[in-house]
């Protein structure tokens, strides 16, 4: 992905930032994204330090692991945005991991013990990534089976097959329910993934998008109950997928256009601005579907957003731990995108995520779109910066809390659609999208409204 910055249009009294969101696609089909400022207000330090290659420190050794247990700590105890850590007693967890940290076995277990305490603050924004694992959000890769589960009715269901991939040949459809994990029952691996008794929904999607998790190039065993109830066992392998992210214009009906957008980058914003000169002339309606959207370039999404609102709307403001904020407004990259003034329905679900959320606010709080399908994923924190740990290892921590225009907090709390729309596995089986059929039917009745 492109490295856009998103030059907020200054209002009197407010600072002038640049923003930039960073994509993280978590396996399978869930994506999140972090909201990450990389160039602030001077009254925010850097968060990032410089570590060279002769300064790393072992986490082969004792001292090595608790450097680095430590270092991870005390920056999030620094610098998260909520002094109160979400409720959470942040002592309390230095004192519950630091003596696993200290006796963990490898580089590997020490990250599994940091990650288990950062969990505890359940912010899928504030996270840890290994020397070996290090994450960058502008190409994202995740590890895959060439499946896409999300929960359904409390199982871990397939809702994508990859085209041609050995799951694909193996007969497995979308509606498959996944019954074992390597041996293990699939809610028993979920489980293993939750770091509360009563985890938010957005934990609940990670876990159950993340259930292949594992090493690259090795074998996965699968057990799966298909259509019909019968219990089918294979062995996949592991491997690392680098996903293009886009902008998909292939669904159309009739008067209506239908466009998926998967992550908000320069050239999808460009694309939508075409696509909308050239196809919706002659549209009744449009379709915009985020229901796989994760965030993206904050810049390209006020850009869209622009075609909407207009340029120079408050899109909401961030701020820190001690109240200091900034706010953001719509604005252009290029030219002037064409204004939309048809009918506009928008697509949601738990994966729709931090910039995507802000959009979706933004046309329902000046009504100019009804939302359909199910919550939004509750998302949107700010990372100003990465932070290098003594061993080479990478953090990220939220810095920055996000409210709307009207002062709403959209982190962990998301978006209710104007009209729900359950994904079943009888419409998977099916091949019927139910969010795109309802959509196509409010339209339709829209249109023949005596009222318009």
């Amino acid at each position: 992905m492109n490295e856009i910055g998103f030059k907020t249009i200054p209002r009197p009294g407010v600072t002038r930032a640049i923003i930039r969101i960073a994509i993280r696609r978590l396996p399978a089909v869930f994506a999140l994204a972090a909201l990450v400022i990389y160039s602030a207000p001077r009254s925010f330090p850097a968060l990032t330090k410089p570590t060279t290659p002769s300064a790393l420190v072992s986490t082969a050794t004792r001292a090595g692991r608790l450097e680095v247990f430590d270092d991870t700590w005390a920056t999030i105890n620094d610098h998260y945005y909520d002094p109160k850590f979400r409720g959470l007693d942040w002592d309390t967890q230095r004192v519950t991991f630091r003596n696993e940290a200290a006796e963990a076995g490898s580089g590997r277990e020490l990250y599994a013990v940091l990650r288990r305490m950062i969990g505890t603050l359940n912010d899928p924004h504030t996270r840890v990534f290994s020397p070996e694992d290090k994450f960058d959000w502008w190409r994202p890769r995740f590890i895959s089976i060439g499946l896409g589960i999300r929960e359904i009715d409390g199982l871990a269901t397939v809702v994508k097959v990859e085209r041609n991939s050995a799951p694909a040949r193996a007969g497995i459809l979308p509606g498959d329910v996944i019954d074992s994990v390597d041996g293990q029952p699939a809610s028993s691996v979920v489980n293993q993934r939750l770091t509360t008794a009563t985890p938010a929904a957005a934990e609940r999607t990670r876990a159950f998008a993340a259930i292949f998790d594992g090493t690259a190039e090795t074998l996965l065993e699968l057990g799966w109950k298909d259509k019909h109830g019968n219990q089918r066992q294979a062995y996949f392998k592991r491997y690392w997928q680098l996903r293009e992210l886009g902008l998909s214009v292939n669904k159309e009906s009739g008067k209506y256009l239908i466009i998926e957008i998967d992550a908000f980058t320069k050239p999808i914003a460009t694309s939508f601005a075409r696509i909308v000169k050239e196809k919706l002339k002659r549209r009744r309606g449009l379709v915009i579907d985020l229901r796989n959207n994760g965030g993206g370039d904050a810049e390209a999404m006020a850009e869209i957003a622009s075609s909407f609102l207009g340029a120079g709307v408050s899109l909401g403001e961030f701020s820190d731990r001690s109240g200091a904020g900034f706010g953001v407004f719509t604005g252009f990259l290029t030219a002037q995108p064409v204004a939309i003034s048809v009918p506009v329905i928008v697509l949601t679900s738990e994966r729709t995520a931090s910039a995507a959320e802000i959009l979706v606010a933004a046309v329902r709080r000046a009504k100019r779109a009804t939302i359909i399908g199910t919550k939004t994923c509750g998302c949107v924190l700010a990372i100003r910066a990465r932070h290098n740990l003594p061993d080479g290892g990478v953090l990220d921590v939220s810095e920055l809390d996000y409210k709307t225009p009207t002062g709403e907090h959209l982190e962990g709390n998301g978006i209710q659609p104007d009209h729900e729309v359950l994904v079943n596995r009888k419409d998977l089986y099916a091949k019927r999208d139910a969010a795109i059929a309802y959509a196509l039917s409010e339209l339709t009745q829209s249109q023949n409204s005596p009222h318009r």
